[in-house]
């Protein structure tokens, strides 16, 4: 609209104003341009972060680095739940099933294979293809869904099978959200009620005045002043930089959209290991049978004493149920006590090789692994839940009955208890063919059993490992209840463990406890009825947490919830919001998420909930102001119309307007910090409106009383005679003071302009030093004030100006001093 305005006045023949306009106007398209680029800039900053990693093996050390970096010949270890980096040979690999649909179609897992000799990588990466089960080759984009594996890079990007079909892992459309289809709502009728008014403007103006040019240009000042254009960039620039926010938090934003939802998060569901607690385990009891009886030891009681002889074995074959190289946290725990304790002794074996591992399943919670000793001697070691190694060693009744007991006291202590047991076996293994020092794959071997059953074992112990909680989740937690939130702690341990954090953490109430089994005996309404008070869930696994999600959200609540696991997918994309851990969580898990968090630490979402809350809290600042500052402005186009008056604000100044009401907008009430208050309101109502009653109401109250003002001082100045160029001049000063004091006093809708201004914003002072500035110029430099149609104002012109434009919103200030104390 500027432009067309500027092409108006060439054709009138006024080149200078037609270039001054269009200098302003190609001034604030470059301002939106630094906006976008800014927003798009920090977007694909986080689109980096977010990007899948791979764990490779370079230089003999595992590194975590970008998919992207991935070369031909590295060594990719793949885990479940992880998204293939590139197309590879595997050279090892055990239980490894791979999800390929994303290139056959196929929505069932293939079985994969390592490689076997005399087979070389190079031949068989040009002659297979995806699909069929039993094969040595990945395929890039495709999904580890059970087992591991070791694989050898030959082909990245474009001459990937995913690269020379074209597709693209990302193709899901994000659909508009909520505030983006109600600002679009709010655009277009306020764009079909200025486009009427622009008519009907320059139809009277022509009629009246016979100057249907100056009439037209007149229309187009006041659609311009009616139309809030700023308000999609305002949302855009809002949503983007505050996912930027996140990430300077530590947390990345995989969906924008979710902004929006983190204020109005009434249910925390977390994950009790990692996220509450540090994920740093220590052994501080062991469990034993000496001569058929209890002989419990606590490390903790005899720190600096020796390891009884008796209780030896049981440290021994837990880190012989546990890989040579350890990533979970209680198999590093084991080594690291076996290592201080059993180092002279003959129950550490360095010179035994790892044959086979027997992974944890949900049919049973326990693993075990095959180790070959120099002599060729088989031995077997399992760990796992202890119910699951008791039914390993086949226990009856009264001796589950018995174990229970003393599980349950280390329970209470608030420890995480392992089940440790050994087995044997007779067979001869043929050696491996791989140069990795990995588990032999079970089709190269006929002789070993097929599941950990098979086995006879015999029952070594317990171990109790403690995992400190988070010094910051205590406060952060009582942080939530203060702004209305609930926390639910879901956990695999033992209830009395849960109960034992719970109590620690300040978590209520403790008392009541609800465990897997309970869930899957349960109904739906019973569980509905039961989930409204209880806030520990306890022996539960990852797919019982679907239904936990979904009962909540049937109860009306909104769900936050987090996981790291592949099971935990469908429950993060059912949560409103779903957060997975950056540390230890896969890549499904991540993919399926809205948050990831780069430090697994509960502290870290109730301060993305905080932030969640600040965006939306200054989204609605930036609005009410924007649609406030439009009201005089349209009046100001408006009522000298209607009046028979000179024009008062003519397209060059409604440019001049958009300097200071863009970025106040967008950048000013973005940068804006969270009131002090903001954590102890309740949750935000989400079908509450970006654009409710309360914020039209205040808006229009704003404009109009800045409206008031300005036709008062126009009025006046225009009337005593001072002509047109003078009142013109000081009603545009008391505009731009009034539109300079809105922006202070909607900072905060609480406090007073002089206690908001206690709380440093510096892009409120780059946007106020650059209006006082740019309106110094075009008052006080003869050519610019002539081209803005003013006449020279004194300084007891400026010190009206000065007072009509506080008093203009002297009123809101007031109103919120009484609600305070009407509060009070």
């Amino acid at each position: 609209m500027l432009i067309a305005c500027g092409v108006i006045y060439l054709f009138l023949g006024d080149a200078q104003e037609a270039l001054i306009l269009l200098g302003f106007v190609f001034f604030i398209i470059g301002l939106e341009l630094y906006q976008e680029d800014k927003t798009e800039r920090s977007l694909e900053a986080l689109r980096d972060l977010s990007s899948p990693r791979a764990l490779v093996i370079r230089d003999g050390e595992r590194q975590r680095i970008p998919g992207r970096e991935v070369a031909k010949g590295d060594l990719v270890v793949l885990s479940e739940g992880d998204r293939v980096p590139a197309d590879a040979i595997l050279l090892w690999s055990t239980h490894l099933t791979v999800d390929e649909s994303l290139l056959t179609g196929e929505s069932v897992p293939v079985r994969k294979r390592s490689i076997q000799p005399p087979e070389k990588p190079e031949e068989l990466a040009v002659t297979l293809r995806p699909g069929g089960d039993d094969l040595p080759s990945i395929y890039s984009g495709t999904l580890a869904v059970q087992g591991q594996g070791i694989a050898e890079v030959q082909a990245t990007g474009i001459h990937t099978e995913m690269g020379k079909i074209g597709k693209a892992l990302q193709t899901v459309e994000q659909e508009d959200t909520v505030l983006q289809k109600e600002t679009r709502s709010v655009v277009g009728k306020l764009t079909i009620i200025a486009i009427a008014i622009c008519v009907v403007v320059v139809v009277i103006y022509g009629l009246t005045r016979g100057d249907w040019l100056n009439g037209f240009l007149a229309g187009i000042a006041l659609a311009m002043a009616i139309l809030p254009n700023e308000i999609p960039v305002v949302l855009a620039i809002f949503l983007a930089l505050g996912a930027w926010r996140f990430s300077q938090q530590k947390v990345l934003t995989r969906r924008v959209p979710v902004v929006e939802t983190l204020g109005s998060v009434t249910v925390l569901c977390v994950d009790k290991t990692g996220t509450l607690t540090l994920n740093q385990m220590a052994v501080k009891q062991l469990f034993v049978y000496k001569d058929n009886h209890p002989y419990p030891y606590d490390l903790t009681l005899h720190e600096g004493k020796s390891l009884p002889e008796e209780v030896h074995p049981l440290i021994e074959f837990g880190i012989l149920a546990s890989r040579k190289d350890p990533f979970d946290p209680m198999e590093k725990a084991l080594q690291k006590i076996g290592r201080h304790y059993l180092e002279k002794t003959e129950h550490l074996h360095y010179d035994w090789k790892l044959l086979y591992e027997y992974p944890l399943s949900a049919q049973l919670l326990a693993m075990s692994c095959v180790w070959e000793s120099p002599t060729g001697e088989l031995n077997v070691a399992a760990k796992g839940a202890p119910e699951a190694i008791a039914d390993l060693c086949h226990f009856t009744a009264i001796q589950q009955e018995e174990l229970a007991q003393y599980i349950q006291e280390m329970a209470k202590k608030g420890l995480r208890v392992l089940g440790v047991a050994k087995g044997s076996h007779k067979g001869n293994l043929p050696k491996t063919h791989t140069e990795i020092s990995a588990p032999l794959p079970l089709e190269m071997d006929k002789r070993l059993p097929p599941q950990q059953h098979d086995f006879e074992f015999e029952f070594v112990g317990l171990v109790g490992l403690e995992d400190p909680v988070r010094p910051t989740v205590a406060p952060a937690i009582a942080e939530c209840y203060s702004a209305g939130i609930r926390i639910v702690m879901i956990t695999g341990d033992y209830p009395v463990t849960a109960q034992n954090i719970a109590r620690q953490i300040g978590l209520t109430p403790t008392d009541k406890v609800i465990t897997g089994k309970e869930l899957e005996k349960m109904g739906y309404a019973e569980l509905r009825d039961r989930i409204q008070t209880v806030n520990i869930f306890a022996r539960v696994v990852p797919e019982q947490k679907l239904l936990i999600v979904n009962a909540l959200k049937k109860s009306g609540e909104i769900v936050a919830m987090t996981g790291d696991g592949v099971n935990d997918a469908p429950a993060l994309k059912s949560a409103h919001v779903g957060i997975a851990m950056g540390e230890r969580g896969t890549d499904v898990a991540r993919e399926s998420a809205d948050l990831v968090l780069l430090e697994d630490d509960f502290s870290s979402i109730v301060q993305s909930v905080k932030l969640g809350r600040r965006i939306f809290d200054n989204l609605k600042k930036g609005m009410a102001y924007t649609l406030a500052v439009h009201v005089p402005i349209a009046g100001m186009s408006l009522i000298p119309v209607i009046f028979g008056w000179p024009l008062v604000l003519l397209p060059i100044h409604i440019a001049f307007l958009h300097l200071i009401i863009d970025p106040a907008c967008t950048i000013v009430f973005e940068a804006e910090p969270a009131e002090n208050n903001i954590m102890q309101r309740p949750p935000r109502n989400p079908k509450e409106p970006l654009f409710s009653n309360r914020i039209l109401r205040l808006a229009l109250f704003q404009g109009m009383s800045v409206l008031a003002v300005l036709v008062t001082v126009f009025a006046i100045a225009y009337y005593n005679g001072n002509g047109e160029f003078d009142a013109r001049a000081l009603a545009f000063t008391t505009l731009i003071i009034s539109n300079l004091a809105m922006i202070l006093t909607n900072r905060s809708w609480s406090r007073t302009i002089l206690e908001t201004l206690k709380t440093p914003n510096l892009a409120l002072w780059w946007v106020f030093g650059g209006g006082i500035v740019f309106l110094g110029l075009v008052l006080y430099i003869p050519l610019l004030r002539h081209l803005f149609s003013f006449s020279f104002l004194h300084t007891d012109d400026l010190l009206v100006s000065l007072f009509s434009g506080i008093v203009s919103i002297f009123w809101f200030e007031g109103l919120k001093i009484w609600n305070r104390r009407q509060t009070k």
